[in-house]
C-alpha cells in the first residue's frame, strides 16, 4: 500500500505555516519514492499516489516558492547581509528545482492517467525523486536553520500577521 501519513497542525505563526509546507514537501518526496518501490500495489493505489504527488509538487509547492519570494524574502531583504546571500540562494534553488520537478510532475501525471504505465516511469520517478530530495534536504536545512529564525527575530508582529494572511490568501486563491 502507498499511504502519505501525517497530520495538519494549526499553526501559530508564519514560520510555523511554512514548516507545515517543509514537512508536506518531505512527506510528498517519500511518497515518491514509495511509488517507485511499489511495483505489485494495486493500479489504483499508483494512481492515487502519482495524483497526489504530481498535484502537491504542481499547485501546492509553487505557492510555498511564492510564499517565500513575495512575503518573506522582500521583508528581509537589507538588514542583513549573510541573510540577503541566503535569500538570493534561496530564490535561485527555487528555480533550479524546476527541472526536475517537471520530470517528476510529468511522470506522475502520465501514471495517474494510466498506471499500467507505472514501470515505463520508475526511472524517471527515482532519479527526479532522488536529486529533488538531495536538493531539498540542503535547501530546507538553510531556510530552517537560517531565514526563518530570522522572520522570528526580526520581523514585528504586525509583519507575521500580514505574511499569515498573505499565505491563506494565496491558498484560498487557488482553491
Amino acid at each position: 500500500m502507498i499511504t502519505l501519513f501525517g497530520k495538519q497542525a494549526r499553526a501559530s505563526d508564519a514560520v510555523d505555516l511554512l514548516l507545515e509546507c517543509h514537512g508536506r514537501i518531505r512527506s510528498f518526496l517519500a511518497l515518491a519514492r514509495r511509488l517507485t518501490e511499489a511495483q505489485t500495489a494495486e493500479r489504483s493505489a499508483i494512481s492515487e499516489a502519482a495524483e497526489s504527488v504530481r498535484r502537491y509538487f504542481s499547485e501546492a509547492l509553487p505557492l510555498h516558492a511564492e510564499d517565500e519570494e513575495e512575503s518573506i524574502l522582500p521583508r528581509l531583504r537589507g538588514r542583513d547581509p549573510r541573510l540577503d546571500d541566503e535569500l538570493a540562494a534561496m530564490a535561485r534553488e527555487h528555480r533550479e528545482h524546476e527541472a526536475p520537478l517537471a520530470v517528476l510532475v510529468g511522470a506522475c501525471e502520465a501514471i495517474a492517467r494510466d498506471p499500467t504505465r507505472h514501470v515505463e516511469f520508475l526511472s524517471a520517478i527515482a532519479v527526479s525523486s532522488q536529486e529533488l530530495e538531495r536538493h531539498f534536504a540542503l535547501h530546507l536545512q538553510r531556510e530552517e536553520e537560517l531565514i526563518f529564525p530570522a522572520v522570528r527575530e526580526l520581523l514585528d508582529c504586525s509583519s507575521g500577521s500580514e505574511i499569515m494572511n498573505e499565505i491563506r490568501t494565496r491558498r484560498s486563491a487557488h482553491s
